[in-house]
């Protein structure tokens, strides 16, 4: 009778994005405030690869690392802050740039009719 290989590991794999999608969410949150469109493309991509990985990761849970999980769970929450902080900012620039652009206009007009 011949006895089973205990020698068998189970070797977990790190997820393909995990990583990528952290960095690219923690950039996402420090750019968010450069004009907003740094980071509102970084969370974007972030976010992207994300959905990737969980489908990869819910169709094999077991084949992956639980550390590589954490990091895309937490890329994925800093993404969507750093989305929606970039998306508030690029509101408040459009809004910045509305009311004192027609300020500027109704004062160029007013000093138009002087001359």
């Amino acid at each position: 009778m011949e006895t089973p290989n205990l020698n068998f590991v189970n070797k977990q794999n790190n997820l393909p994005n995990g990583q990528t999608v952290l960095i690219l969410g923690i950039i996402s949150i420090a750019s968010c405030f450069l004009y907003g469109l740094p980071g509102l493309v970084c969370g974007i991509i972030a976010i992207v690869l994300s959905n990737r990985d969980l489908k990869l990761y819910n169709s094999n849970p077991n084949a992956y690392t639980a550390n590589s999980f954490n990091n895309l769970k937490t890329g994925r929450t800093c993404a969507i802050i750093g989305v929606s902080l970039s998306a508030v900012f690029i509101l408040f620039v459009i809004i910045y740039l509305a009311v004192f652009g027609a300020i500027f206009i109704k004062l160029f007009q007013e000093a138009s009719h002087y001359h």
